[in-house]
């Protein structure tokens, strides 16, 4: 049986890094894309360790496509076409609306829903030929509410999840679905970047920043990456072929969508 092609941006550390190895333990080979080719190797070693195929993608920049296009390129050169994409790519920048300059508004924007266009766009007709594609976006609760301090990030999540919706629907008679995936505050180095900013501008300790995270979810945690994982398994496979234009809230009750 022949293995299926998973893309995975964003793919070396945190959510993206547990998704790749989730993929690789179904049985997928992977390619795991990203700007820095440290943490790239770092999740291809790993991939190998656990007996599947992994590419490092490196060099690979979200926001413009001639990048995209040749990440692409090579990575179907290496494995064939793709049938999973994964766009997990993404920054979290933060400042009051007021002080939300142009240039920080670009770059949300740019990373989060920009990236997601230019890739899917660039990625869709490999996925068309695969067959059975699944294409799954990595959202955010802030997709589907509001945070203060990062409008920016929220509305670039909205969007992502504007786009999930409406490319759902045209591909809807094909064998391609999309959907979006919207973890809650989640440990990963996003987060820790987070609790620096926090600890920086209140004076409050690592430990009280994280509490506070933590108590925005119902269940008092943060969500680890692999639960995020296990809910986009869980998109990509075959009992799911009839979701598909969905934003699936991963938040310990935080957000509840219907």
């Amino acid at each position: 049986m022949e293995q299926r092609h998973a893309f995975v941006t964003g793919g070396g550390t945190g959510i993206g890094k547990a998704i790749s190895m989730a993929l690789c333990a179904s049985g997928y080979v992977v390619s795991v894309a990203g700007r820095r080719l440290e943490p790239l190797e770092t999740a291809v070693a790993d991939i190998s360790a656990a007996g599947e195929k992994g590419l490092a993608v490196a060099g690979f920049d979200v926001t413009d496509e001639a990048s995209v296009e040749a990440g692409i390129a090579r990575a179907m050169t290496h494995f064939g076409d793709i049938g999973v994409l994964v766009n997990c790519a993404g920054e979290a920048p933060s400042a009051p609306f007021e002080k939300t300059s142009l240039e920080l508004w670009n770059k949300a924007l740019d990373v989060n829903l920009k990236g997601t266009f230019l890739t899917t766009q660039a990625a869709l007709p490999s996925i068309r030929r695969a067959g059975r594609g699944r294409i799954v976006n990595i959202a955010s609760t802030a997709g589907l509410a509001g945070y203060a301090y990062v409008t920016a990030y929220c509305a670039a999540k909205h969007g992502v999840i504007g786009l999930t919706r409406a490319l759902a629907l045209e591909l809807a008679k094909t064998d391609i679905t999309v959907n979006a995936v919207c973890p809650g505050f989640t440990r990963t180095p996003l987060i820790d970047g987070a609790i620096e900013t926090i600890t920086a501008k209140t004076g409050r300790t690592a430990d009280e920043a994280l509490a506070g995270l933590a108590r925005a979810n119902p269940q008092g945690r943060l969500v680890q990456p692999e639960e995020v994982a296990d809910a986009v398994m869980w998109l990509v496979g075959a009992g799911a072929s009839s979701v598909t234009g969905q934003a699936i809230a991963v938040a310990g009750g935080e957000v509840m969508t219907g």
